[in-house]
C-alpha cells in the first residue's frame, strides 16, 4: 500500500462536492463574515474536516499532494457563497504548499507535532533583517495578513542582498506566533471578512533553515525538494500563489449570476412594473458573464494542464510562457469587475442595501482588484516589452 493510498485521496469531485455543500452555511454566515472581520471559527473547521488545507499539502505530513487544478476548483466553488471565506482558503492553503519547499526542518517545526497548523502570510519586503550567526534577526510592520487569526506561523517578506549578484533578492521568513503581534486594523468596503490585519515583529531571530529564496522559487531549486520530490512542488511559486488571489474572484463572479438570474427570473421593474427577464441588457450580461466564466476558467486549467506537463519531466516552462500565463492571472479581477459591476447596476435601487449579496460581492471583487498581482498593468508591460526584445524584470513568475 502507497502512503497516498492509506490516506484516502478523495478525488477533486468530491472536494467539490464537499464545497457544493458547503454554500447554504457559507451564505448564511456571510454577513457574520464580514461584520467580524474573521472568517467564523466553524467555517475554518469546516474546511479542515473536508480535508481543503490537505489538497496541497505534502503526503508525507497527511496531505493529499494534488494537482493545484483541484485546489482553484474547490476554491472557486467555495467563493460562490463567501468571496472572503475563498481569499482566506486560498491564501492560507496554498502556504501548505510553499512550506514544502522550505528545508524539511522548518516543515517539522510547523507540522511536527500538528499537520493542521495553519500559516498566515504578508508578503511585503518590509523586514528590516540583520544576518547573525546560524540565520536572521528581523523587525518589521506587514499589512494585508488574511486570516491571520486562525494561524500559528506567519510567512513575512524581506530583501536580502544575493551573495553571488549583490542583487537584493526578495526572501520570505517563517516566524511563529509567539514571535509577531496582530494590529487588529482591518476594516473595508470589500473582504470585510479576510480579517487581513497588520501583524509586527521585534527582533526575533529567524533560523537559516527558516527562510526561502525568490530565486529558488523562480528556478525550482527549493531546500525542501528531496522530501517533497513530486511534480507539485516543481512548480514555480509565482504561478501557483498568484492564482490563490485571483481565482475567488470567478468564483464570486459565479455565485453573483446565479442570484441574479434567480431573481432576474421573478422581479419587475419598480418604475414600468415590466418583467426583468425581458430587459435586453438583462440577458446580454448574463449570457456575456456566464460564457466569461467558462473561458477564465478553462484558461486557468488549461495553463496548469501546461505547467503540470513540464514539471513531471523535471524542466521549466519558457519564460515567454510562464509571463504570459502570469498576465491572464492578472486580468482575472478586472474583468470580474467590469462584470460585477454591469450586474450591480441592472439589480436596481434594490441592489444597493447592505447584505444584498450582490452587492456584497460587488465590493469583494473590486477589492481583491487591489492586491498587487492582480494588477495586469505592470505585468503587462513587462510581457510586452519582453516579447520586443527587453530583459525581463520579473521574477515573480
Amino acid at each position: 500500500m502507497t502512503v497516498m493510498e492509506a490516506i484516502k485521496v478523495p478525488t477533486a469531485a468530491d472536494l467539490v462536492a464537499r464545497a457544493e455543500a458547503l454554500l447554504p452555511a457559507l451564505r448564511e454566515r456571510a454577513g457574520q463574515c464580514e461584520a467580524g472581520n474573521k472568517v467564523p471559527d466553524a467555517t475554518i473547521r469546516d474546511f479542515q474536516e473536508a480535508g481543503f488545507f490537505k489538497i496541497l499539502q505534502p503526503a508525507r505530513y497527511g496531505g493529499y499532494e494534488m494537482d493545484p487544478e483541484a485546489f482553484y476548483a474547490v476554491q472557486m466553488k467555495v467563493a460562490e457563497g463567501c468571496m472572503s471565506s475563498a481569499w482566506v482558503l486560498g491564501v492560507v492553503a496554498v502556504h501548505n504548499w510553499q512550506l514544502a519547499l522550505f528545508h524539511p526542518q522548518a516543515q517539522d517545526d510547523v507540522w511536527g507535532d500538528d499537520p493542521t497548523t495553519l500559516i498566515s502570510s504578508s508578503y511585503m519586503p518590509r523586514a528590516d533583517v540583520t544576518p547573525v550567526d546560524g540565520g536572521y534577526r528581523i523587525s518589521g510592520r506587514w499589512g494585508f495578513s488574511s486570516g491571520v487569526d486562525h494561524c500559528e506561523w506567519a510567512f513575512l517578506g524581506g530583501l536580502v542582498k544575493d551573495p553571488e549578484t549583490g542583487i537584493p533578492d526578495f526572501w520570505t521568513f517563517l516566524v511563529p506566533r509567539k514571535d509577531f503581534t496582530v494590529l487588529p486594523i482591518w476594516n473595508t468596503i470589500g473582504l470585510g471578512g479576510t480579517g487581513s490585519h497588520d501583524v509586527t515583529v521585534t527582533d526575533a531571530f529567524i533560523p537559516a533553515h527558516r527562510t526561502h529564496r525568490s530565486k529558488d522559487g523562480f528556478a525550482s531549486t527549493n531546500p525542501g525538494a528531496e522530501h517533497n520530490p513530486g511534480a507539485l512542488y516543481k512548480l514555480p511559486f509565482g504561478q501557483v500563489f498568484v492564482r490563490a488571489v485571483s481565482s475567488s474572484s470567478i468564483g464570486a463572479l459565479q455565485g453573483a449570476l446565479d442570484l441574479f438570474k434567480e431573481t432576474g427570473a421573478k422581479r419587475k421593474s419598480n418604475n414600468t412594473l415590466t418583467s426583468i427577464a425581458g430587459d435586453p441588457d438583462v440577458q446580454t450580461v448574463i449570457a456575456e458573464t456566464q460564457s466569461a466564466i467558462d473561458e477564465m476558467k478553462t484558461v486557468l486549467f488549461r495553463n496548469f494542464g501546461v505547467l503540470n506537463d513540464h514539471a513531471r519531466r523535471g524542466e521549466q516552462a519558457d519564460l515567454e510562457t510562464r509571463l504570459r500565463f502570469r498576465f491572464q492571472s492578472a486580468q482575472i479581477s478586472g474583468r470580474c469587475c467590469e462584470l460585477i459591476s454591469r450586474m450591480y447596476y441592472l439589480s436596481g435601487a434594490d441592489g444597493i442595501y447592505r447584505g444584498n449579496p450582490i452587492a456584497r460581492t460587488f465590493c469583494d471583487i473590486h477589492t481583491g482588484r487591489t492586491h498587487v498581482a492582480n494588477n495586469p498593468n505592470t505585468v503587462g508591460r513587462n510581457f510586452g516589452g519582453v516579447m520586443l526584445g527587453a530583459t525581463n524584470t520579473d521574477s515573480f513568475i
